[in-house]
């Protein structure tokens, strides 16, 4: 069933564990409606107009489904009759080619490739049923991308209106060996509280990817500006002028910024690689990126607050000894750089102890599979206490 564009339809913003409420505020505060929390998603209602929003303005979405069908099941065999009962027509043609994802929450199915695998049978024989021919699977590149959400007792079938996963930006073409993907950089940023109110320092700052999502907030730059194509640009309804309207609606929201996003790294190929992803991101008058050593670095102005976040190297991909690294950003941090909040990420869950400082903060995610956690440490420029009594 096809939707005018201004008729609501129910939606489901998928993304990391950790990012379910910041991803129900982003959305509350772009108008969607109906807005509930679940395990790695969020669900909301809006019309045409919004899910090119959402696409366009989620920093912490991985991707926006759109439900078209949901059928009782009980096997696996099912998928197959679910996705023959699709009014496919109604959102493809033979000729459009299409992908099919699927997750797998079945007790007596693990496989997702399996089951994908029937959904495609499905899809492929009401076409060769109604045209005698059949449309094409195209992995890389498909006019139409699938995802089935499959359980025990239903399969719920949606449209995949982002295509590939949101975190590519379209910025990001230099990158360096262990990059931090960019939904899960917009995320951190935003659980560090950070709005664009003082300095932002990035002390390990990699390919940079932490320095363009922050100046993207405080700027309220659109993060999927710069972003090639959406899967809504192949539907049959899509709307070019809508889409036109949206972007330029959102665009007029952009805001100044009177302070300074800055980026260290001690490798001279880090620092290009940033400098090229700032530029692509068009932010180079935001942002700049300088060959330092954080480990010698201190803060610049001991007035102004400063906000500090970054992704230290983990032992995981980048050979350190970790401890003695770990103790090191404990020492920089009380030693140089009193009257920060300083937070960053790590999966290196025993190298915390070496830090030798006390996080006021421990918030747990996923840096891909492993568990990680974004940590805050608050460096009073006096000594606590005398800090608590001036409270």
């Amino acid at each position: 069933m096809k939707h005018s564009d201004t008729e609501l339809f129910p939606m489901v913003a998928k993304t990391f564990f950790g990012f379910e409420e910041i991803l129900a505020k982003e959305l509350k505060q772009l108008g969607a409606q109906s807005v509930k929390i679940g395990v790695r998603n969020v669900q909301f209602v809006g019309d045409t107009g919004f899910m090119y929003k959402a696409n366009l303005c989620l920093r912490t979405a991985i991707r926006i489904l759109k439900p078209i069908a949901k059928e009782p099941i009980s096997s696996e065999q099912d998928v197959s009759r679910a996705m023959l009962n699709t009014p496919w027509e109604d959102y493809m043609s033979v000729d459009d080619t299409f992908a099919i994802s699927a997750t797998v929450m079945m007790s007596t199915v693990q496989n997702s490739m399996y089951v994908a695998q029937k959904a495609k049978d499905g899809l492929v024989d009401r076409f060769r049923n109604q045209t005698g021919t059949r449309p094409n699977v195209d992995k890389d590149f498909p006019d139409l991308s699938i995802h089935l959400y499959v359980t025990d007792r239903f399969v719920e079938v949606s449209l995949d209106s982002s295509g590939g996963s949101l975190h590519q930006r379209g910025y990001r073409t230099a990158t360096n060996i262990a990059p931090i993907n960019e939904v899960l950089a917009a995320g951190i940023v935003l659980l560090s509280g950070w709005d664009g109110d003082s300095d932002f320092l990035d002390p390990m700052c990699g390919s940079g990817t932490l320095l363009i999502e922050a100046a993207m907030i405080a700027c309220n730059i659109p993060p999927n500006l710069n972003r090639k194509e959406f899967g809504f640009q192949k539907w049959q309804d899509w709307d070019n002028d809508l889409y036109t309207t949206i972007e330029e609606s959102a665009l007029k929201k952009v805001r100044e910024f009177p302070h300074k996003i800055i980026g260290y790294d001690t490798a001279p190929s880090a620092v290009r690689k940033a400098e090229q992803n700032v530029q692509n991101a068009n932010l180079s008058e935001f942002i700049s990126v300088v060959e330092n050593d954080f480990f010698k670095s201190e803060k610049s102005n001991t007035e102004k607050p400063l906000h500090i976040l970054f992704n230290p190297p983990y032992g995981e991909r980048l050979p350190i000894d970790v401890d003695a690294f770990y103790s090191r950003i404990g020492d920089t941090l009380k030693q140089r750089y009193l009257g920060t909040n300083a937070w960053f990420i790590t999966s290196n869950l025993e190298a915390l102890k070496a830090v030798g400082l006390r996080p006021s903060r421990k918030i747990k995610l996923f840096n891909g599979k492993l568990e990680s956690k974004l940590v805050k440490y608050e460096l009073y420029s006096g000594t606590k206490k005398v800090h608590k009594l001036n409270k």
